[in-house]
């Protein structure tokens, strides 16, 4: 079963990014975003499920190099 076991947000909380770890023990990310038309749900907006990436650690660099919102602020967690 795949977990998400992190979520990275901007200031706003509008955009999001999911941390995941799958059942083999490897990583990779979903990119989100929530907009007022959707009554606050979370539309996904990026995923590749080749993607993985065998350490949390390089699941968030990876993240934060295809996510210039990410790049761009410092992201609270959740």
């Amino acid at each position: 079963m795949t977990r998400v076991i992190r979520s990275l947000h901007n200031t706003e909380v509008d955009r999001c990014v999911d941390i995941l770890r799958h059942e083999d023990g490897t990583f990779a990310f979903k990119e989100f975003r929530r907009d007022p038309e959707d009554r606050g749900g979370w539309t996904l907006v990026g995923y590749n499920p080749r993607k993985i990436y065998p350490t949390e650690e390089e699941a968030i660099a990876a993240a934060q190099a295809a996510v210039a919102w990410l790049r761009d602020e410092q992201a609270p967690e959740t």
